[in-house]
């Protein structure tokens, strides 16, 4: 499991259920100590990525850096508490990467002191907003912070430590764009370059016909598919549900073709398991190769099995069901769509059909 922000980087839990971290790359495995956005890890990445030794520094602790009250000293109790243990390591690994971000964020540039040192009493209102503002060109950035943060004021309320919570009914919710479904022609062109039993037209099938997240998709194992009852048996990586879906007749004509060369379905001409991030950089190679434009996605993917369920009458808890969202606002981007395109076209359905018998014939 890997973030984005730290390529090879997997996170996992040891025995004793602590996160560690590790970074893999041509065969080769270097653990990384600390966690992101701590000056140990990011100097061990580095050296990882770069191919030489760790410079080992002499670090003298700033008296102030977890004092009792700051937002350093938040943080780590926000990790210790039963909602952060509950998270998958995936999960944990992005927020680490969201609030080291604000925690290492200068309270007034140029000047060194950080977010992380201050006490959490002395956030104001207007420093939350400005804190905002300092991503007002990543607006989903801005706001998966805003969460980070609400976590350690969380915190701090418990602790006593503050009595008001300065970010109360502070909203901050930009445009959900997100990927956008393929369309008619899309799909038609990748099957037309793709045929049947090809690897691009299997990660299509799959990830078209599950709904199935990239990394849902590299992990997916034939013991997952039973043909007998036609069903199959989904483990998300993502909040780690587990969903029973049917065994339809188009992933039946995906998996025909295929040989069972390795437990995993989708494997390499190695024989090996794709990981997350390659299957993100294959598709947009498969994509280009069969003269699509950029936008056309694995996520996306899911998304047109959505819109087509949708479309289908699929209600909004049917839609959740299948795609395994917890949160009803995401399947009711769909059925909202579906729903507003079924209404506009009846209602001009009615109006042509008045206007026309109304229209004196010539």
């Amino acid at each position: 499991m890997t973030d984005d922000s730290y390529p090879y980087v997997s996170a996992f839990r040891d025995r004793h259920g602590k996160t560690r971290f590790r970074y893999r790359r041509h065969g080769k495995t270097i653990a990384l100590p600390g966690a992101p956005g701590e000056p140990e890890f990011e100097e061990a990445y580095s050296a990882a990525v770069e191919g030489r030794e760790r410079r080992v520094a002499t670090v003298v602790s700033h008296p102030g850096s977890a004092l009792p009250g700051s937002f350093k000293a938040a943080w780590r109790k926000v990790q210790r508490g039963p909602e952060w243990l509950a998270f998958d390591p995936q999960t944990q690994l992005k927020n680490m990467r969201l609030a080291g971000e604000f925690l290492t964020l200068q309270v007034a540039p140029p000047h060194p002191e950080v977010w992380g040192d201050m006490a959490v009493r002395d956030l104001k209102r207007r420093h939350v907003k400005e804190i905002l503002a300092h991503y007002a060109a990543t607006p989903h950035k801005a706001k998966h912070i805003l969460v980070a943060l609400r976590k350690m004021i969380a915190v701090a309320l418990d602790e006593e430590w503050i009595e008001t919570d300065p970010t109360w009914k502070l909203s901050y919710r930009p445009e959900y764009v997100g990927w956008r479904a393929w369309t008619d022609a899309e799909r038609e062109a990748f099957e037309a370059r793709w045929p049947l039993g090809s690897t691009p037209r299997t990660v299509y099938g799959l990830a078209l016909w599950l709904g199935n997240r990239r990394s849902d998709l590299a992990k997916l194992e034939w013991s997952a598919f039973d043909f007998q009852r036609g069903q199959v048996v989904v483990e998300q990586t993502k909040g780690g549900k587990r969903l029973v879906l049917p065994l339809t007749p188009m992933l039946r004509e995906i998996l025909t073709p295929l040989e069972r060369k390795s437990r995993f379905v989708i494997v390499t001409a190695y024989g090996e398991p794709f990981s997350d991030k390659s299957l993100t950089g294959r598709m947009a190679d498969w994509t280009h190769s069969a003269g699509l434009p950029k936008g056309c996605t694995i996520h996306g993917l899911r998304k047109t099995l959505g819109k087509l369920l949708a479309e289908t009458g699929a209600t909004t808890r049917q839609l959740m069901e299948t795609l395994g969202h917890d949160n009803i606002e995401h399947a009711e981007l769909y059925s909202r769509a579906a729903e507003q395109q079924r209404l506009a076209r009846d209602a001009m359905s009615r109006l042509t059909r008045k206007y026309k018998a109304g229209k004196p014939t010539g």
